[in-house]
C-alpha cells in the first residue's frame, strides 16, 4: 500500500485542545473520587433510586471518556507535523501497547486496586484507548477523510448489531465481548476478567478524531465556523433521535412521575459500550466547546492546560492518589483498611467498601477539589520536564 502524504501541520501545541484534554481529565476525578468515596449502594443512572444531583454528577462526567479517545485522534494527526506516516504508525501502534500493559499490570495492581492476586480483573479505558490506538496504527496509512468515514460509520452504525447476544457466538463469545458487548471473557474460580469497555465504538471515536485534526490546518476562521457547524449538528440529531426514540441507544426513555425525572430519562444514554446517541450527546457539546475557546482561552480555564498537557501522567497518578486518600480516610474511621486491598465483586469496583461506606455529595465534591489541587504541581513539573527534553520514554508517559 502506498504511503499517503500529508500537508503540513504546526509543531506547536494546540491549546484548545489541550484545554479541553484538561477539563475533561478535571472531572474524570471527579467520577473517580465518587467511586472510592461515595456510596457504591445506588447507581447514579438507576432512575428508581438515585437522586437529580447524584445522576447530573455522573452524567457531566460521561463527556470525559469521549473527549478522551477523540482527542487521542486528533493529537495523532498533529503529531505528522514533525513525524512521517510510518514513524506515526509505529508509534501509535507501540503506544497503544503500551497502554494495555499498563492496564494490565500497574494501574490494575497500584490505581485501581492495591493487590496483585488478579481475582478479579477490569478492562476499562487504558485498555480500549490502547487498542484503538493500535487499529489507528494501521489506519493512519489512508486518507484522513477515509480514516473518518469509517470512525464515523462505526459510531452510526454499531447499535445495528446490538441484537446479538455473546452467547449465541459459542467459541467466538469472548471475542464478540470485547468488540461489541459487556461481559466476562474469563471466569474461573478465583479469577475473573471482565471487559467494560468494548472496542468498536470506542477506535471509531479515535478515527473520527483523526480526521478533526484536519482542521487544525486550516484559517482558524473557518475552523471555528466549521466546530460551530459541527456542535450545534451533532446536538440537534441526538435531540432528534432521542426524542423519535427508535434507534441509536438499546434502552428507550420512558415517562417518569415529574417532568425532571423524564428528563432524565432522556439523557439516561448508554454508556458500555457507547450508543450512538451517548456519543452524539458528548461530543457535540465538546465540539462547541473547542470553538468557544479556539480563538482565545479564558484566564478561569488557563490552568486546565497544565493537565492536558499530561494526560497520562494524569490519570495513572489521580488514581493512585485517589487510592491512597481513601484507604487513609478508612483507617482514621475504622483503626483498619484492610477491604481497601481486597478485590471487590464487579459490583463494587474498584474497591470492597467497609461497613457502612459512603460519603455525601458535598464530602466527595470536597475531596475531588483537594485531588485536584494536589495534583497541580506534579503536572507543572512533570509538563516542564515533556516540554525540555524530547527523550523517547517521555512521549509514553
Amino acid at each position: 500500500m502506498s504511503v499517503v502524504t500529508r500537508p503540513p501541520v504546526s509543531r506547536s501545541r494546540v491549546e484548545s485542545i489541550d484545554v479541553l484534554r484538561g477539563l475533561v481529565m478535571i472531572l474524570m476525578a471527579l467520577d473517580h473520587t465518587r467511586d472510592f468515596f461515595g456510596a457504591t449502594a445506588i447507581s447514579p443512572t438507576d432512575l428508581t433510586r438515585t437522586t437529580a444531583a447524584l445522576f447530573f454528577t455522573r452524567w457531566i462526567t460521561h463527556i470525559c471518556a469521549p473527549v478522551f479517545f477523540l482527542l487521542t485522534g486528533t493529537s495523532a494527526y498533529l503529531t505528522l507535523g514533525r513525524r512521517s506516516v510510518p514513524q506515526l504508525s509505529r508509534l501509535l501502534v507501540t503506544r497503544g501497547l503500551w497502554l494495555v500493559a499498563l492496564e494490565l499490570t500497574a494501574l490494575r495492581c497500584f490505581g485501581y486496586q492495591f493487590n496483585v492476586d488478579y481475582r478479579v480483573t477490569m478492562l476499562v479505558v487504558l485498555w480500549a484507548l490502547g487498542w484503538s490506538m493500535i487499529v489507528l496504527g494501521g489506519l493512519v496509512r489512508l486518507p484522513p477523510g477515509a480514516v473518518a468515514a469509517i470512525g464515523a460509520a462505526m459510531i452510526a452504525g454499531h447499535n445495528l448489531l446490538d441484537p446479538i447476544r455473546s452467547a449465541s457466538l459459542g467459541p467466538f463469545a469472548p471475542l464478540w465481548t470485547i468488540l461489541h458487548a459487556p461481559g466476562v471473557v474469563v471466569a474461573r474460580p478465583g479469577h475473573i476478567v471482565f471487559v467494560a469497555y468494548p472496542l468498536i465504538p470506542w477506535i471509531g471515536v479515535t478515527a473520527v478524531g483523526f480526521g478533526l485534526g484536519t482542521l487544525y490546518s486550516r484559517d482558524g476562521d473557518r475552523r471555528r465556523r466549521i466546530l460551530l457547524h459541527l456542535g450545534i449538528t451533532l446536538t440537534i440529531a441526538f435531540l432528534v433521535l432521542r426524542w423519535v426514540n427508535l434507534y441509536g441507544d438499546p434502552v428507550r426513555w420512558s415517562a417518569q412521575p415529574s417532568a425532571l425525572f423524564t428528563a432524565l430519562s432522556v439523557l439516561n444514554t448508554t454508556k458500555y459500550p457507547p450508543s450512538l446517541l451517548f456519543l452524539l450527546m458528548t461530543l457535540g457539546p465538546a465540539a462547541l466547546v473547542l470553538w468557544s475557546i479556539d480563538a482565545r482561552t479564558p484566564s478561569l480555564l488557563l490552568p486546565s492546560r497544565v493537565y492536558g498537557k499530561v494526560p497520562l501522567f494524569y490519570f495513572v497518578l489521580h488514581l493512585t492518589l485517589i487510592h491512597v486518600l481513601a484507604i487513609a480516610v478508612c483507617y482514621a474511621r475504622y483503626g483498619s483498611a484492610h477491604w481497601m486491598f481486597e478485590s471487590p465483586r464487579l459490583d463494587q469496583y474498584p474497591i470492597t467498601p467497609p461497613p457502612g461506606w459512603g460519603y455525601s455529595l458535598p464530602v466527595v465534591y470536597a475531596w475531588w477539589i483537594v485531588v485536584v489541587v494536589l495534583l497541580y504541581p506534579a503536572c507543572r513539573w512533570y509538563a516542564g520536564i515533556k516540554q525540555q527534553r524530547r527523550a523517547w520514554w517521555v512521549s509514553y508517559l
